[in-house]
Parts: structure tokens; C-alpha cells; sequence
């Protein structure tokens, strides 16, 4: 194991979240997550594998979560039948299962572009499946991000926190936002070197990359493309929240800086998704006024966003018939993005994970045999159309989680939750290497399903004390017969 600076700002983390608890600390635990490029430590003996400071933190969460009193029984009751998690535990079942076997099943039987660093040393080539340590830190990954779910799902079950949700993705917001413009400034100035010790992950860090002669933001991300993504799952939940909440002043200034951060990071998959959720969320808000009708606020935000939208879509055309810089700009990071070696490689990958799908049965190569650049590709190629079909069930349920838990404010939060969860899996739709969505992706799933299924705690504390009462009521009764004189 290999300590590396930033492992002392992840053993703070756990222990500030021993001190305050999950509740408390939770915006501890999810303001991590723009630290993507920062390790806890590192594995060399696993082909250089990094354990995140996020990952690393979430066994503290689990700790915290099981030691609590009845904790394991409510993480049991978390994986109810038909719930969202129990559709992941089948899929982390099969995962581990096909990552297990299936590489020595089809050893030999078709070629892959492997995830294994040791593989990759000279570059991305193709290799005959076979075993390798892409599938056990694939695994590992999975099953934490799982742990993760089941922490939240469970934590917030119990009780229900919707206020500590909030401050943990303003926490959040905050840190992304001047992470990138740190990155941004550090680099004008020549003092990349202040970063360095939130960049210990063993991987290529593209901090020098530019666009169309600008910097590329990825502040404490490997890329820009991860930063895009965390920047756009933390403006949809902010979006959602501001869209509900009248004169929220929180909502606005984080949902400014989420926007900003998602615009500035120059991703296209980003850029891809924004326009897809935006879409997707305009539609949802139409179908609403046609069956219930809008408040007068939404529907001037609705109209002023296609009104700006269109202005946007005018402004960037001008922009790139007259301007040289901004010609460039949208040339690389959209109309020629296939095009580019980047694009080509990225599309073979698809490609292939295809076919991988179809020389093992339908079935799946394994967990981290597989690379692609599609989530559902790779989901294909790695844990075929069965492991597949669990996930969607899992997103299914998850997405259509109830909204009614009798308090306003968090039927509002859940929304949000659930609205940043489907813009990180529109990001992963062009770009996912793997079928684990992200670690950030679990939180957010965790929290909305804990906060969903806190209705039914509720009730059932409240069918538990109305069944005590009675039982109380009848001993009374019961106690007062014995005591009349029938003589």
C-alpha cells in the first residue's frame, strides 16, 4: 500500500466522521467527491490500483451504518424484494459472478480492449480475453459503490434528513466550483504544482490540455470529462431544487455555480447530456401543464428558457460563421468529435465490447475485461444482457421511487435527487468505460431511496405505536376486571 498526501485528508475525513456522525457529517462524506483524482492510497500489487478518498471513506460509512443499533437489520430491509436494492444486489451478484468465471470460460475466445493497467502499459491494444486484474478492481469498485447505496438508503430510512442532503450538496457545489477555477488560475500563473497533492490517483491526469487555446478545467478531476460530469449531476439536482423552491437564495447561487462549472469544462460529453436533460425536463414540466396546470413562475421560467435558448442557439451560430476561436471551439469538442483519433478509438471500442457481447452468449466477458465508451455497450459487453436487465430494473426503480412522504420539502429533495441521478447516467450514455456509474451517482440513489422509503418507516412507527397503545389499553382493562367485587 502506498500513502500519498492526499491519504492524511481522507483519515481526516473518517475521523471527522466517527466525531459528528452520518447525519451531521454528511456534507464530510459527499464534498470528497470532486476530489476524483485524489487517492487514499494506492495498490501496487494490484497492477497500481487506486482506492479514491471517497471509496475509502464509504467503509467508514458502512462501519458507522452497521454498529448502529438495529443496523443490520435495516440494511436487510433495505434489499426488500422489488425495491431498488435488491435489483442492485442481483447485479452486483452477477457481476462478481461473471468477473469470477467468465474470463476463464471464454479465455481465448475473443479479444478485447482490456481495462488492466499492466495490459496497457505501452497503449490501448487488443488482447485475447483472459483473467486479469481489471476484474478484481473492477469488483471491488462495484461492490463499493453498492456498500455505498446501502449505507445512505439505509441511513436515511431511519431518519430522515432532507436539510443535511441540502448542506451536503452545497458542500459539494462549493468545492467543485473553485477546485475548477483553481486548476484554471494555478495553470495561468505556472503554479501547477500547488495542486499536486490532490493529484495522486495513478491516473493520466489531463492537466495541461487545451481547447481552441484555452485551458481545459478539471479541477480535483482526472479530466475534463469527469469534471463536466460531476459539474452537470450537481446543477440537475440544484435546477430541479430551484424549479420547486420559491425564493430560494441557496438554490440560486449554487445552481449559478454548477452551471457555470458544466459550461466552463469545455466536456462535450457534458455538453451532449446538458442538452439531453434540459430536453428531457422541459418535456416532463409541458406534460405537467398539460394535466395540472403551471404556478405563473414556472411558466415564465419555462418560456424565458426557450426565449435565452434561442438566443444561445443564434448567438453560437453567428459565433461560428464570423469567429475564428469559437469555430474551433464547437469544432472540436462537438461537430468533429467523432471524427478526431479520439472519437475513431473511442467508437472501435464500442465496436469490439459488441462483439464481445456476442462471443460470450449474451452472457458478458466479466468486470473490468471489457472497455468501451457507452454505458450500455459496456454494461452489454460485460455482464451481457442479464446483468443488464437487473440495472435498468434497478434505474426503474429508482427513477419511479414515490415522492410522497408527507413533508414538502423533501418530496422537493427526492426530485432533485432523482433528476441529478438521470443526468449522470445521460453523461455515462457516450463516455462510460465501465458499468459502474460512479460513486457520487450511489450517493445521490441512496439518499433519494432512503428519503423515498422513510414514508414507510414512518408508518410503520406509527402502526407499531397505535398496536402498543391497544395492547396497553386492553392490560388497563384487563387489570381493572380483576379488581371488581362481583360478590
Amino acid at each position: 500500500m502506498e500513502v500519498v498526501p492526499s491519504t492524511f485528508l481522507a483519515l481526516l475525513a473518517v475521523a471527522g466522521l466517527f466525531a459528528v456522525g452520518p447525519y451531521r457529517g454528511l456534507w464530510i462524506f459527499v464534498a470528497l467527491a470532486p476530489f476524483g483524482a485524489a487517492a487514499a492510497f494506492n495498490l501496487p500489487a494490484l497492477g497500481g490500483a487506486t482506492v479514491g478518498m471517497l471509496e475509502f471513506t464509504i467503509l467508514a460509512i458502512l462501519l458507522v451504518t452497521a454498529l448502529q443499533r438495529g443496523g443490520i437489520d435495516r440494511m436487510v430491509g433495505t434489499l426488500r424484494p422489488f425495491q431498488p436494492g435488491f435489483w442492485l444486489l442481483l447485479v452486483v451478484l452477477y457481476g462478481v459472478l461473471a468477473s469470477a468465471f467468465f474470463p476463464r470460460v471464454f479465455e481465448g475466445q475473443t479479444e478485447i480492449f482490456s481495462l488492466s493497467r499492466a495490459v496497457n502499459e505501452d497503449g490501448i491494444v487488443t488482447i485475447p480475453l483472459r483473467p486479469s486484474s481489471g476484474n478484481v478492481t473492477q469488483t471491488v469498485y462495484l461492490l463499493l459503490s453498492a456498500a455505498c447505496f446501502l449505507a445512505m438508503a439505509t441511513l436515511y430510512r431511519a431518519r430522515p434528513d432532507e436539510g443535511a442532503v441540502l448542506k451536503a450538496l452545497a458542500a459539494a457545489t462549493v468545492v467543485n466550483f473553485v477546485l475548477g477555477w483553481l486548476d484554471v488560475m494555478t495553470a495561468a500563473v505556472g503554479l501547477e504544482v500547488l495542486m499536486e497533492p490532490i493529484r495522486t490517483a495513478n491516473y493520466d491526469i489531463a492537466m495541461t490540455a487545451t481547447l481552441a487555446g484555452m485551458k481545459r478545467m478539471v479541477g480535483g478531476t482526472p479530466e475534463a470529462s469527469s469534471y463536466g460530469a460531476i459539474s452537470l449531476v450537481l446543477m440537475a439536482f440544484w435546477l430541479h431544487y430551484w424549479m420547486v423552491s420559491k425564493r430560494s437564495a441557496l438554490a440560486t447561487a449554487m445552481l449559478a455555480m454548477a452551471a457555470i462549472s458544466t459550461l466552463r469544462s469545455t466536456s462535450s460529453g457534458a455538453y451532449v447530456a446538458l442538452a439531453a436533460l434540459l430536453a428531457l425536463y422541459g418535456t416532463g414540466w409541458v406534460i405537467h401543464a398539460a394535466r395540472r396546470g403551471l404556478s405563473r413562475r414556472t411558466a415564465a421560467f419555462l418560456v424565458g428558457g426557450l426565449a435565452f435558448g434561442w438566443f444561445l442557439l443564434v448567438a453560437a451560430v453567428l459565433g461560428y460563421q464570423t469567429v475564428p476561436t469559437v469555430k474551433e471551439f464547437f469544432d472540436d469538442t462537438l461537430l468533429n468529435k467523432l471524427e478526431s483519433d479520439s472519437g475513431v478509438e473511442r467508437m472501435s471500442w464500442n465496436v469490439q465490447a459488441l462483439r464481445n457481447f456476442a462471443d460470450t452468449w449474451m452472457i458478458g466477458a466479466g468486470l473490468g475485461s471489457v472497455r468501451a465508451s457507452n454505458w450500455l455497450v459496456s454494461c452489454l459487453g460485460s455482464i451481457g444482457v442479464i446483468g443488464t436487465g437487473f440495472y435498468l430494473a434497478f434505474l426503474y426503480t429508482l427513477g419511479t421511487a414515490p415522492r410522497a412522504t408527507g413533508d414538502e420539502r423533501r418530496n422537493k429533495v427526492i426530485g432533485a435527487l432523482q433528476l441529478a441521478c438521470l443526468a449522470q447516467v445521460l453523461v455515462a450514455m457516450p463516455t462510460a468505460a465501465t458499468p459502474n456509474l460512479g460513486t457520487i451517482f450511489f450517493i445521490l440513489a441512496g439518499l433519494a431511496v432512503g428519503l423515498s422509503r422513510s414514508a414507510e418507516t414512518s408508518e410503520s412507527a406509527r402502526r407499531s405505536r397505535d398496536l402498543a397503545e391497544t395492547r396497553a389499553r386492553v392490560l388497563d382493562r384487563g387489570r381493572a376486571w380483576r379488581h371488581v367485587d362481583l360478590r
